[in-house]
């Protein structure tokens, strides 16, 4: 087994998440009951429980721009970060930032989107042309 992690949070609606977290971003779901699902999140493990989300705000200064605070999120290779904001703009998903690089030609240089699922959960994902770049200064 490799290593992932796992993640429980809140949500307001089970069958919208199913529809955002299975159909949309295409994730597999995993064992469930009536207030609670689990899903595949690219290898790690996410559990949605019903009830209140975490209180978020605009206060994560990145550069020029502020981003929701906390999120939570993603790494991906580049090829696969393209394919997800191009199945995210096709499903006509609302961006909190919509696709774009951060730090062009800079160490690490990253491309980013952020989004929220139905419960207004932030989700930020990230792509690398390398994996070296994840953590270059």
């Amino acid at each position: 087994m490799n290593n992932c992690f796992h993640l429980a949070f809140h949500v307001t609606n089970l069958d919208q998440t199913r529809r955002f977290y299975g159909e949309v971003l295409g994730c597999t779901e995993g064992r469930s009951t009536a207030t609670w699902v689990d899903f595949d999140f690219f290898n790690h493990q996410l559990s949605m429980h019903l009830g209140e989300p975490f209180k978020t705000t605009n206060t994560g200064r990145v550069g020029d721009k502020l981003v929701p605070m906390p999120h939570f999120g993603l790494v991906l290779a580049l090829p696969d970060w393209q394919a997800l904001a191009q199945r995210l703009e096709s499903a006509k998903i609302e961006f909190v930032l919509p696709p774009h690089v951060r730090y062009p030609g800079e160490p690490g240089e990253q491309w980013t989107m952020f989004f929220c699922d139905p419960s207004g959960n932030p989700i930020e994902v990230k792509g690398f042309a390398s994996p070296d770049g994840l953590f270059a200064t």
